[in-house]
């Protein structure tokens, strides 16, 4: 038996807008399909709001946990070292409501991607920029 298919797969539920989805699988095949249906969403809003130009709302936004981590890293938000709870309470107060293991997945993320640092203990780890943004 292999590793992956000892874990219990990941179950996912995701609205955008009047969108809702739900995702089960295995994680390492979380971050694609998440993408994969993002990015159709977003194709499917452009379509829309080219047929329906004459409306004035906005299109709901369709951004990954670790973009809106990225946009935060821009803002230069990570300029002091914030724990977990911090961001994922941050990313909440601006509207995306993600599970705290998805943000913590993010965060390793972008530690690994060399954005951010981390220090600490396990548990309590605090995350700062790397570098600052462009």
């Amino acid at each position: 038996m292999t590793e992956t298919s000892a874990k219990p797969p990941i179950h996912v539920k995701m609205r955008v807008g009047e969108i809702e989805f739900e995702i089960q699988c295995q994680e390492d095949q979380l971050q694609t399909a998440v993408d994969r249906i993002l990015s159709t969403i977003t194709q499917k809003l452009k379509e829309v709001s080219a047929v329906t130009i004459t409306e004035k709302t906005a299109p709901p936004r369709a951004e990954t946990c670790k973009g809106v981590i990225q946009k935060l890293w821009e803002e230069g938000w990570f300029a002091t070292a914030k724990g977990l709870s911090e961001v994922h309470s941050e990313m909440a107060r601006r509207g995306f409501h993600y599970d705290r293991t998805a943000v913590a997945h993010a965060l390793i993320d972008l530690v690994k991607d060399g954005i951010l640092t981390r220090e600490g203990k396990p548990r309590r780890y605090q995350y700062a920029q790397k570098r600052p943004p462009p």
